[in-house]
């Protein structure tokens, strides 16, 4: 497993996550940090750390609508902070916290299996629920915001999270969930999912997934659609039938263009929609 990083010093990678390599440079977007604000800050946690985080904002302005972006298995690698980026181009300021900073590195472990075995599977949403709410307060005082125009967003263990920070920080006006897992058995450190707390959103939730996605069955999508149901969110769920896991993920061959696309500006759209914007 790779060492525990030194809250204090350690950096955010450059380039991708060792995992995704080789990564299919053919497809892979950049944007570019022309006219931004973009790189890394440390955000003040409940806990006392100094979490490193990806921020990316237009360079002149204020008042910005605010994005969360909650990280793949993969951290905050090179495809998360573009996504930061290409939200700073439309005028947002978007922050992606390292929400893996306690249980180690997982841009340096080369193995998916124990990515997941090592570091993600020991991190407490409790945990990762309080660092979001830190990395709210950090844009309140720094990011030159507007805190009543807040979304959440993530891929993949990032969708997850969408669901439930949707559920537990009532600031948030919206969020995108894209292929994030809905249903699986309690444990102490997830003690609930998207399905336990679909009733309760506080925010509407765009949910994006694939009809391939081996990983999550359509039935727990229709699932999550009858529990959504119960509440009065407004929340949505997509599905793309031909779609795999990781549809959106430019850099890999799960990336499909037109789905992806579609899913994006579905994805503004809501936000729009919702008065994040």
């Amino acid at each position: 497993m790779a060492a525990r990083r030194d809250f204090l010093t350690q950096h955010l990678p450059v380039g991708f996550a060792l995992a995704v390599q080789p990564i299919a440079a053919q497809t892979a977007i950049t944007t570019d940090t022309e006219r931004l604000t973009a790189g890394e800050v440390q955000i003040p946690t409940a806990d006392g750390k100094s979490m490193p985080a990806y921020r990316a904002a237009p360079a002149r302005g204020r008042n910005f609508a605010t994005v969360l972006v909650v990280e793949e298995i993969f951290g905050i690698h090179e495809y998360i902070k573009d996504i930061c980026r290409r939200y700073a181009k439309l005028g947002y300021c978007a922050i992606a916290p390292d929400l893996f900073m306690r249980q180690g590195d997982v841009t340096q472990i080369a193995n998916i299996q124990d990515i997941i075995g090592k570091v993600v599977s020991k991190v407490p949403d409790s945990q990762v629920m309080s660092d979001l709410d830190a990395t709210l307060a950090w844009a309140e005082k720094n990011g030159r915001i507007d805190s009543k125009k807040v979304a959440v967003t993530g891929y993949c263990w990032g969708g997850r999270i969408t669901w439930l920070y949707a559920a537990h920080q009532p600031k948030v006006k919206a969020g995108a969930a894209w292929y994030g897992v809905l249903a699986r058995p309690a444990s102490d450190l997830q003690p609930t999912h998207p399905v336990d707390t679909a009733a309760s959103l506080k925010a509407p939730v765009l949910g994006l997934y694939g009809g391939q996605d081996r990983g999550i069955p359509l039935d727990t999508v229709e699932k999550m659609r009858a529990e959504l149901k119960k509440g009065s969110s407004g929340s949505e769920i997509v599905v793309y039938p031909d779609a795999p896991h990781g549809f959106h993920a430019d850099y890999r061959e799960s990336y499909r263009k037109a789905d992806a696309e579609s899913a994006w500006q579905r994805t503004l759209a809501w936000f729009k929609k919702h008065g994040v914007a």
